[in-house]
């Protein structure tokens, strides 16, 4: 990026970097898009960005080349970035009035290059069941998910899981969840219906339909939901709360429907519903998830796949509403060119 806006996106060509003492090399075989990478791209999201910027955040690649002090991979180690890389774990860096927002392709540069130069630190060892284009779908939706369900939440078998939505995020959420021996209830449009049971789901509620809340209390004999991954933001907070059991648990997590969330007050007291604000995880956690996901051969949902000179058609496919996640495999060579 030269400046913000798709049209200030150009590919262009640069000296492979050289990795200091604690940093290693890595060779991009695939990236991840998220949302917030277009928001990045398209309005720079009040980032202290300094151009020309790199975007994206989720990588998958082979370490090539080491510094002389590492001594967390070897050459030939497939990795995986941290979304986060300075949020190693414990809570989240910074303070009550400050909360550290220092991440790839956002504060720090990001990977969506041939080659990128991190911190030791700053990876984890990608799942062995997982080809490249699926681990690199890890860092930022499955890490945000399994960080909600399985960190904060510690989510039982025999409990309610509801999941709004079918993006990355949410399809993460009801991978996990069922891995956790959960029901899970999914709100989605009637055409992805099929592909949401054939993932798992139990059951399924139109989120079309003015009246889902009633058909969620239907469905658990008026109980309310034990967790909910709450995708949405906006105004549909205060639909998390109603739909939430007594004593039940929501994740705050995506912004769609803005960034100033609202919910009637009456419900959220009288049920003693905790909310957790979740942005992503630490690198504790991401590398739980590996274990967990190379243990079970859960394989993550790729809705489509570009290549880096088709940038643009990727962003554009994040506009109308993937079906999991969005993938640029990258070749062992790109064709330097002026612009998209």
């Amino acid at each position: 990026m030269t400046g913000i806006g798709r049209e200030q996106l150009v590919l262009c060509e640069r000296p492979i970097p050289v990795p200091g003492p604690r940093d290693v090399l890595v060779k991009v075989r695939a990236v991840a898009l998220n949302h917030r990478d277009k928001m990045v791209i398209e309005s720079g999201r009040g980032l202290p960005l300094q151009f020309p910027f790199t975007p994206g955040s989720d990588l998958a690649g082979e370490v090539i080349s080491l510094g002389e002090a590492t001594d967390r991979f070897s050459v030939g180690d497939r990795v995986i970035s941290c979304f986060t890389p300075e949020w190693i774990d414990g809570t989240r860096p910074g303070t009550g009035r400050i909360p550290a927002y220092r991440t790839l392709g956002g504060f720090y540069p990001g990977v969506l290059a041939e080659y990128v130069v991190l911190s030791q630190e700053w990876l984890t060892a990608a799942p062995a069941t997982l080809d490249d284009a699926h681990a690199c779908t890890l860092p930022c939706a499955g890490v945000t998910a399994w960080f909600a369900l399985a960190e904060r939440g510690r989510v039982r078998a025999g409990e309610t899981v509801l999941i709004l939505g079918t993006g990355g995020v949410a399809l993460f959420g009801l991978m996990f969840a069922k891995l956790q021996g959960a029901e899970v209830i999914v709100s989605t449009v009637p055409d992805k219906v099929d592909r949401v049971r054939a993932l798992g789901a139990d059951q399924i509620v139109d989120r079309n339909r003015t009246d889902w809340l009633d058909d969620i209390y239907a469905l658990t004999d008026n109980r309310g939901v034990d967790h909910i991954l709450e995708t949405v933001g906006g105004n549909h907070l205060g639909c998390s709360v109603e739909a939430a059991a007594i004593g039940g648990h929501i994740y705050q997590i995506g912004a769609l429907a803005g960034f100033d969330i609202s919910s009637p007050v009456m419900p959220l007291l009288m049920k003693d519903v905790t909310i957790h604000g979740i942005a992503t995880g630490h690198r504790r956690a991401l590398e739980n998830m590996v274990r967990a996901i190379d243990r079970n051969h859960a394989v993550p949902v790729i809705d489509s796949r570009f290549s880096l000179a088709s940038l643009p058609l990727a962003l554009d496919r994040l506009d109308n509403g993937p079906f999991g996640k969005i993938v640029i495999e990258l070749p062992d060579e790109v064709r330097c060119q002026e612009n998209f």
